[in-house]
């Protein structure tokens, strides 16, 4: 099959389109069966079976179970990211990031006891709670940077680096807390963290 200038094959898709959907395929697979089994029970023989494939496609997509594991995590557990429109305050953006959190609710709701098993995990296996420490340790150089460009770290209530970790930290807190008791959590309060966070006080 040939490819032009762009990168497409003669069919038209991109050359590098058949790799990312086997890795799509196997991801998804993982997730429905930790979700079922929990990481400890979920083998790489059963990801295969239930993804179509051979666990050949795997190892050629993937080094090992555990980085498979990492790639489901990071898939059904995306960053959060609030709508931001240039010249927002800081005031603004924390209500955006509470609006964020509350529309990513039912989404997260399907994925939190999924991604409760990892974090437990990640606990019990040293070479995946330091890989997991070092995607969010890249994460949060990345919203640092993002924070440092929009805003002068004047305006910010803590430095860049402390920020970035305690609204990650604040966001994880009211999304489980709210899962397992919505009675106690309800949208007010999750708009009074970060409103509190950007120096104002709510009714």
């Amino acid at each position: 099959m040939t490819t032009d200038a762009t990168g497409e094959t003669a069919r038209g898709r991109p050359k590098g389109d058949k790799r990312a959907r086997t890795r799509a395929k196997l991801i998804d697979a993982a997730r429905d069966l930790t979700r079922e089994k929990g990481f400890e029970r979920t083998t790489l023989e059963d990801v295969a079976l239930r993804a179509g494939m051979t666990t050949g496609a795997i190892y050629g997509n993937f080094k090992n179970r555990d980085e498979l594991f990492m790639a489901t995590a990071e898939r059904q557990w995306a960053p959060i990211r609030p709508a931001y429109r240039p010249g927002f305050s800081f005031a603004e953006l924390m209500a955006a990031m509470a609006e964020a959190v509350i529309a990513a609710l039912p989404e997260r709701r399907v994925a939190a006891p999924g991604a409760l098993r990892f974090r437990a995990y990640a606990l019990n296996h040293e070479e995946v709670r330091v890989q997991f420490r070092d995607a969010m340790a890249k994460g949060y150089d990345s919203g640092a940077g993002w924070l440092r460009t929009v805003f002068d770290e004047t305006e910010l209530p803590m430095p860049a680096d402390t920020l970035v970790r305690v609204i990650n930290a604040m966001t994880e807190g009211l999304l489980f807390q709210r899962f397992l008791t919505p009675e106690l959590v309800p949208d007010e309060v999750i708009h009074a963290a970060f409103s509190a966070l950007a120096g104002e006080r709510t009714a």
